[in-house]
C-alpha cells in the first residue's frame, strides 16, 4: 500500500485574501496565484515516493459565487506547475452534511481507495482546523501549517511554513516511524 500526503488548497497551495478575519479564495481564474515557493517542497515529497493529493471544500461553487469552470481552470494550473497525482473537490456548504466536506472524511476515504492508500502513512497539510480533525478520524498524521484557522482542537505538528511541513513529514517517512513519534504540538 502507499503513502499520500494530503494538501489543503487555498492559503497552502495558492494566495488567498484576508477579509474581516476570513481568508477568500479566488473567484476567478485571473484571481487564481499559486504560490511560488511550493513546488520545491512538493517535489521533495514526490521524489520520495509520496502520493500527492490537494482535498478541498470549495462551497463557493454550491453558492453560485464560483463558476465551475472558473474553478476546473484554476486546478489545471495547479495540476501544470504542480506534481500533483489527485485534485478532489467538495463543492457543498456545510448546510448541505455532505460526507465529503471536511472535517468529515469522505474526500480521505474516496483517496484512500482510489490510491490503495495506507492511512496510517498518510500526512494531511493545511492551516485550517477542519483538515487536522478529517486527518485524526480517517487515521493520518496532521502536519498544520500555523495560522490564525489552526483551531484548539487535535494536531500532531504545527510548523512554520509548507517547507516546515515537508521537513517533518521526510523526517518520519519511513515505516513505522509515524505512529511511534505522533504527539501534540
Amino acid at each position: 500500500m502507499k503513502a499520500a500526503v494530503f494538501f489543503e488548497r487555498d492559503g497552502v497551495l495558492n494566495e488567498v485574501q484576508t477579509v474581516r478575519g476570513q481568508q477568500l479564495p479566488p473567484l476567478t481564474f485571473d484571481e487564481f496565484r499559486v504560490r511560488a515557493e511550493v513546488a520545491a517542497p512538493l517535489q521533495q515529497l514526490k521524489a520520495a515516493g509520496f502520493v500527492l493529493v490537494v482535498t478541498t471544500n470549495q462551497p463557493l461553487v454550491s453558492q453560485g459565487l464560483l463558476p465551475r469552470r472558473e474553478m476546473d481552470l484554476m486546478h489545471d494550473r495547479l495540476r501544470r506547475l504542480l506534481p500533483l497525482d489527485d485534485l478532489l473537490v467538495c463543492p457543498h456548504e456545510e448546510s448541505d452534511r455532505c460526507p465529503c466536506r471536511k472535517p468529515r472524511t469522505g474526500l480521505l476515504i474516496e483517496a484512500a481507495f482510489k490510491w490503495h492508500l495506507d492511512m496510517d502513512r498518510c500526512f494531511m497539510v493545511s492551516d485550517k482546523w477542519q483538515d487536522a480533525a478529517a486527518a485524526e478520524v480517517a487515521g493520518c498524521t496532521s502536519v498544520l501549517i500555523r495560522s490564525p484557522w489552526n483551531g484548539g482542537g487535535h494536531h500532531d505538528f504545527v510548523v512554520p511554513s509548507l517547507a516546515g511541513a515537508v521537513g517533518k513529514i521526510l523526517q518520519f517517512h519511513s515505516p513505522g516511524a509515524v505512529a511511534a513519534h505522533r504527539h501534540v504540538a
